[in-house]
């Protein structure tokens, strides 16, 4: 198999090294539900050695090409695909399947644009389970009112159900991050109803919460949104006062 990898801090390699929580990721996923299992940033396979048993389809990205290395010789005689490729470039409309999940011990550095891609890309992605920075995971799962409530919480909030399964310590990592973690997933809720402008929608979270101290209708003075529709008592708002619900219904009223 060869020698191990030595972890990369210039792309945020933080290798998971306790299997006993590898077992607890992979147990949270139901893989009859999944006809195609995408692993993003595999490493050393902590991950992958259970999933190979588990996938129906399973494939691996990662970006090191120690790494791919490694891996290849690793699941040699293993049902398993390995793509080189920066995971935020690669279009996953060259997967055919429309049941996919992605999972992984993602790096903290990506973690939250591994959920923009998600959530663009949610006609095929079902599902998300993996592990996040601590702070990151709660900005994600945060609800109207509170201080970590913000566009990542409102975007993901309104296409996917949200949940934290239980933190991971600094401990069972190669090298130690500075940070704590969390293992959060991701569901595709299954009535999703976004009756507006979907482009003006994500426009208006953004431009809400540039500004997140002030009222919407100063927020959003880019907009130009007439007198008479600034009339409307959702503009007195401030942003984090907002549920995901509530933004689209002020991207109707706009």
């Amino acid at each position: 198999m060869g020698k191990n990898v030595k972890p990369k801090k210039k792309i945020g390699q933080h290798f998971l090294s306790d299997d006993n929580i590898a077992k607890k990721i992979i147990d949270l996923v139901n893989f009859k539900n999944y006809r195609h299992i995408i692993e993003v940033g595999p490493g050393m396979g902590a991950l992958t050695d259970h999933l190979v048993y588990s996938a129906k389809k399973l494939t691996l990205i990662e970006i090191d090409n120690e790494c791919i290395e490694y891996l290849e010789k690793k699941y040699l005689n293993k049902n398993v695909e390995i793509i080189s490729a920066n995971f935020l470039k690669y279009d996953l409309k060259n997967f055919k399947d429309n049941e996919i999940l992605i999972i992984g011990n993602f790096p903290y550095n990506i973690s939250s644009q591994i959920i923009f891609k998600a959530i663009e890309n949610r006609d095929i992605v079902s599902s998300l389970t993996g592990m996040f920075q601590k702070e990151v995971a709660s900005r994600i799962c945060s609800d109207s009112g509170s201080k970590t409530y913000g566009i990542l919480s409102v975007l993901t909030q309104l296409f996917f159900d949200v949940k934290i399964h239980f933190d991971v310590s600094p401990n069972v990592f190669n090298p130690k991050p500075k940070v704590n973690s969390s293992v959060l997933s991701l569901q595709r809720k299954k009535s999703i109803n976004i009756d507006c402008d979907e482009k003006l929608l994500f426009k208006i979270v953004k431009l809400s919460f540039q500004q997140r101290r002030k009222k919407i209708k100063n927020s959003l003075k880019k907009l130009d949104i007439p007198e008479i529709i600034l009339e409307d008592s959702i503009f007195e708002y401030r942003p984090e006062q907002l549920s995901s619900s509530e933004f689209v219904k002020l991207t109707q009223i706009i």
